[in-house]
């Protein structure tokens, strides 16, 4: 199978290579791919950041998220069959969507939903996850609270605010203003222009922060908090609780005490909480999703969709920032 590979950590581009199909272990289900959605995880993991706390082997195919048709079940699979059409974001470890075919473990995988495209489906499962697990299990949002979700058009905002939405809070957020009709079609109700005002200064009694920007991002962030509200980071710095949950080595757990002391200690002082998320593989959260699509509450916005063979340029594309939504490479057409 053709597939796009790094061999090195790097700040180049990926490599087009020719592999064997991956092996299918009994609960695993092989996956040909027709749409993988690009990720700015994919650019770190290709660059080197995140090696202390994800260590690949190299060489390593990239790509974290996947939508195709089953073409063979391992021995103990139980929940899916040859032929299903189903989407996942595959476990840390085992990434690899850049590719014709990838096998994953069966309880990382979801039914795609019936109503979008594969490209569409592409698109949902990492951002998705992370909007879920921040929103529904680390802030149990609950109707009437306010959710203020940062950089609202990139992929995690675009999911985020529906959800919120969906949930039953008032939701604030930060985009440009070319992005604002978009913001709103999708639930925001506070549109802040980032370039020319200060959230710090608009918001006030916020129940909830998911927070995607720096650390000076972040720290403001606190100040629009209600007491024990909660300030939830995909971006960093990484906690000792998230060192201890994925099972990090002790030394790396000082690192991560070391690194997010400061932002810990400000969370105290304002009697907020801090925490720290690095969203992970979970085909049942993912199966909440397809129903919550299927029901025409949350829908997949797709900025731009690549060919296979222009990888590098869709990669390009999400570090430059500039994507509303998600960037897809379509692997194998629908149409064939």
């Amino acid at each position: 199978m053709k597939a796009f590979i790094i061999n090195k950590y790097t700040k180049g581009g990926l490599q087009l290579a020719d592999l064997p199909t991956p092996d299918v272990g009994s609960n695993d289900v092989l996956i040909e791919v027709y749409s993988a959605g690009v990720n700015l995880l994919d650019s770190k993991i290709k660059t080197g950041e995140f090696k202390l706390m994800l260590p690949y082997k190299l060489p390593m195919i990239l790509g974290h998220d996947v939508a195709g048709i089953i073409t063979q079940v391992g021995k103990d699979v139980k929940k899916f069959k040859v032929g299903d059409q189903v989407y996942s974001r595959p476990a840390d470890y085992h990434a690899g969507t850049f590719a014709q075919y990838i096998a994953v473990n069966e309880k990382d995988v979801a039914f795609k939903p019936k109503n979008i495209s594969m490209n569409e489906a592409a698109s949902i499962p990492l951002v998705a996850l992370t909007a879920w697990q921040a929103l529904v299990e680390r802030a149990d949002l609950k109707k009437g609270q306010k959710a203020f979700v940062q950089a609202g058009s990139g992929g995690v905002g675009t999911i985020a605010i529906q959800l919120a939405k969906h949930l039953g809070a008032v939701v604030a957020t930060t985009a440009s203003t070319k992005s604002f009709d978009l913001l709103k079609n999708l639930g925001a109700d506070v549109l802040i222009d980032y370039k020319t005002n200060d959230f710090e200064t608009m918001l006030k009694d916020y129940d909830v922060v998911v927070n995607s920007q720096d650390q000076k991002t972040l720290e403001k962030s606190l100040n629009v908090l209600k007491p024990n509200g909660k300030a939830i980071s995909i971006s960093g710095p990484p906690t000792p609780e998230f060192a201890k949950e994925i099972g990090l080595p002790w030394y790396l757990k000082i690192i991560m005490s070391l690194l997010s002391y400061g932002v810990k200690n400000k969370a105290e002082k304002k009697q907020v909480h801090y925490s720290f998320l690095f969203m992970r593989a979970e085909g049942s959260q993912l199966q909440e999703i397809t129903n919550l699509i299927e029901a025409e509450v949350i829908r997949p916005v797709v900025d731009k969709i690549f060919a296979f063979e222009q990888t590098n340029q869709a990669l390009q594309y999400v570090e430059s920032g500039r994507s509303k939504g998600k960037a897809v490479i379509e692997i194998k057409s629908e149409k064939q």
